[in-house]
């Protein structure tokens, strides 16, 4: 993300660029920012956030007007701290599909398409969430692996295991963007297999076809125009 944004450089009007993992879901996917670009970051950058990640969902992943949530440790709207508060004030105000606050419990049901929390929030998300995801799947391993009979029975489910092993598999879903910066930027694993390089670049297309750069620049420049009483502090433009 440091590179990125010294060499690419940051969309005029962004305050800092994120990191956004695509991440899997029992109703598709979501995407997440920040997964750990900036582990501080201020109110504001949620909304920029929100209308950069919408955006991209929008115009790359064909998501129609994303819900939007910010990740808190309860779902009312007083949960939280300071951060919280000010961040879901600047949300409801704003012109996204915000649908409040949302619990970890509630991204593997895939009650929101955008996630909103600070770089440390988001790369802990991150973390524990591929953590269970491998050991839930070597746990299902070792249960048809445990007997004979067990074996029958996973050759009875194989097709829809491997389907299942499919759809929370992050190579279906290429890299993840550095989303924010002047030109679009991919984040694949050093181990990625050419699938996840191919979905990469299958996204990237869309990402310049669709002018996603200028979608977001537009988004975050009308909302800093209608909210000149907190001005975003601007990156420099590429």
């Amino acid at each position: 993300v440091v590179g990125s944004t010294l060499f690419v450089r940051r969309i005029k009007g962004i305050r800092r660029a994120a990191f956004a993992p695509v991440m899997p879901s029992m109703n598709g996917f979501f995407i997440m920012l920040d997964g750990g670009a900036n582990v501080e970051c201020r109110p504001s950058d949620m909304v920029q956030y929100g209308l950069m990640g919408s955006a991209y969902l929008e115009k790359v992943m064909g998501v129609s007007n994303p819900r939007v949530g910010l990740a808190n440790v309860g779902t009312e709207d007083h949960k939280g701290g300071p951060f919280q508060h000010e961040a879901f004030a600047l949300l409801k105000e704003s012109d996204l599909n915000f649908i409040g606050n949302i619990e970890g419990r509630d991204l593997p049901e895939g009650r929101v398409d955008v996630v909103l929390c600070d770089g440390f929030t988001g790369n802990l998300i991150l973390k524990v969430y591929e953590g269970v995801a491998m050991a839930l799947m070597d746990k299902i391993k070792s249960v048809f692996t445990k007997s004979v009979k067990n074996k029958v029975a996973a050759a009875l489910v194989l097709k829809d295991m491997k389907a299942m092993k499919k759809e929370f598999d992050y190579n279906e879903y290429g890299g993840a963007p550095i989303i924010g910066t002047a030109k679009p930027v991919f984040k694949i694993h050093g181990s990625a297999k050419a699938k996840t390089v191919c979905s990469s670049i299958r996204l990237l297309k869309n990402y310049v076809s669709e002018n996603v750069v200028e979608e977001m620049k537009q988004a975050v420049a009308a909302y800093n125009a209608a909210h000149p009483e907190k001005p975003a502090e601007t990156g420099k433009e590429g």
